[in-house]
Order: structure tokens, then C-alpha cells, then sequence
């Protein structure tokens, strides 16, 4: 099974891929795509979101994983960042631009079989001090939640699962999809 979490910034994805993968260590991690992008990038940036989308989308159509994949961020993510960055800042990106990154987010999405959110909820409300940009986190949240809704960008097919509650409760959920 190939899985994505999606979730904006500290919501709790990291945690789940590694809860996760310690009962499940026949999945292959792939880990969340600013790792891979030029470390001197401002990690909130249009430059920086369009090349974490790029990662997360190349990785999913290009590279060879086998069957069994969880990984931190899906091409998603990065167009509700992006979509929500534009907003923000009164700069979105032009619309060829935009209907390139959703097109290069929807192939890469027709390769998974499960997207697993982690919404922003005040149950398990996660914290974080305002150098985190808890506007863009929150916007970010509810733009994905809105993109969920667009079968044309996320597919018929894909098993789209919002995921709440304590750490367990979550594992347990994602465990649920593999059945």
C-alpha cells in the first residue's frame, strides 16, 4: 500500500510515520521533502514550497519504492501552500503556473492508494510559538481540507482518511487502511 499523511506544519505527521512504522517496518519512509532541497532555502517561501512540491511529486511517479510506502507529505501539501501563500501575501501565482503545479500534484496523486490527513483540531491541539506562522498553518490546514473535495486534483479512487485522537488512535487508523 502506498500512503501519504498530509497535514500542515506541526500537526503531527512525523510522529505518526514513526509510531506507525515501528509496528509496520516493512514500509519504506519517505521522509518529509524540505529535506531534500537546498538547505540554505527560507522554508516559507513560494521558491521553497514549489520545490518541495516537485520532490514530493517526483518521488511518488519516478522512484521506485515497492509496494509497501508511507510518506511525509504528498504534492498536495505543497499546492495548499502555495494557494494560500498567494493569498497571504497579495502575490498568487499566475494561473498557467498554478494549473501546471495541480496537474504534476494529480499525476502524482493517481499513484497512491491512501492519503491520510491530520487536521488541525482543538482536541488535539498542537502548539506552536509564532515563529512557526500560525496564520499560514491554519490557512494551509483549511485550504487542504478544501482541495480534499476536488476530485479533479485528488482522484476517484484514492481512500482519503482525516485522522484524529491520541498517537494510538491514529496508528490504529492508518492500520485500519490496511486491511
Amino acid at each position: 500500500m502506498r500512503i501519504v499523511v498530509s497535514g500542515t506544519h506541526a500537526s503531527g505527521k512525523s510522529t505518526l510515520i514513526s509510531d506507525f512504522t515501528l509496528r509496520h517496518p516493512e514500509f519504506t519512509v519517505l521522509p518529509d521533502p524540505f529535506e531534500f532541497i537546498d538547505s540554505d532555502a527560507v522554508p516559507v517561501s513560494i521558491a521553497s514550497f514549489v520545490a518541495q512540491l516537485g520532490v514530493a511529486a517526483d518521488r511518488l511517479t519516478s522512484e521506485p519504492h515497492g509496494d509497501n510506502l508511507i510518506a511525509e507529505r504528498g504534492p498536495l501539501d505543497f499546492l495548499a501552500y502555495l494557494i494560500v501563500a498567494g493569498r497571504l501575501t497579495g502575490r498568487p501565482l499566475d494561473d498557467g503556473m498554478l494549473a501546471d503545479l495541480a496537474f504534476r500534484t494529480t499525476a502524482a496523486m493517481r499513484t497512491v492508494d491512501a492519503l491520510v490527513v491530520l487536521p488541525l483540531t482543538a482536541r488535539d491541539a498542537i502548539h506552536v510559538p509564532p515563529d512557526e506562522h500560525p496564520e499560514l498553518r491554519a490557512a494551509m490546514n483549511d485550504e487542504l481540507l478544501d482541495l480534499l473535495d476536488d476530485r479533479d486534483i485528488v482522484g476517484e479512487r484514492l481512500i482519503v482518511t482525516e485522522v484524529t485522537g491520541t498517537p494510538d488512535e491514529r496508528v490504529s487508523a492508518v492500520e485500519s487502511l490496511l486491511r
